[in-house]
């Protein structure tokens, strides 16, 4: 049966904490605009701030959907599930913000996430979600699958990147500073890091 909670922590947040991978949902306002679904991974880029906000690190990538959706409407649901151990799924679904690295909450923010190098992965923004509803789920139907390592194709990929290839890179992408319905997304040129 499905339960709502008031707040992330205890058993709650030790499951989520535990999972090597978790999605994000988002969608335009647009009745016809396209809905995102994005795997999260890498040890250490996900943090649970306190009992109703949770962070996780947005890396280089081909596009910034969940930016552009973010930036427009603020909605996300974050979806963990137990491939290992007893079955289980957590939702929080609840307002989000992309954190840019010239803002000034974001040398703070990234204190958060001592277990990363971030500079290794082309780091271009925070996510913090403040929950609005956290609900469990049987996850009955979720599969065994066997967690074996993080690739380390991402870091290898990216650490050879300085802020202006970085900007470059994401300037030469089709879906990076507009979403695939034309919202707008990463602020290019890329901002400096304040840290």
């Amino acid at each position: 049966m499905a339960k709502t909670y008031e707040r992330i922590d205890g058993r709650l947040r030790t499951f989520i904490e535990q999972q090597p991978l978790f999605f994000t949902a988002t969608a335009p306002l647009s009745g016809d605009g396209t809905v995102n679904l994005s795997p999260k991974g890498l040890t250490g880029s996900f943090a649970v701030l306190d009992e109703r906000t949770v962070a996780y690190l947005d890396f280089a990538g081909s596009n910034a959907e969940t930016i552009a959706h973010l930036r427009e409407n603020g909605r996300i649901t974050l979806m963990w599930c137990a491939f290992q151990g007893p079955p289980g799924i957590v939702r929080v679904h609840g307002r989000g913000e992309p954190v840019f690295r010239d803002d000034p909450r974001f040398g703070e923010l990234l204190t958060r996430f001592p277990d990363i190098d971030p500079a290794r992965h082309g780091l271009r923004a925070i996510i913090v979600v403040h929950a609005e509803l956290v609900r469990d789920t049987c996850g009955y139907a979720v599969p065994f699958m066997a967690y074996e390592a993080d690739r380390d194709l991402h870091g290898r990929r990216f650490a050879r990147e300085d802020d202006a290839s970085l900007s470059d890179y994401f300037t030469r992408k089709e879906h990076v500073a507009g979403s695939l319905d034309g919202l707008p997304g990463l602020p290019l040129p890329l901002p400096p890091s304040t840290v």
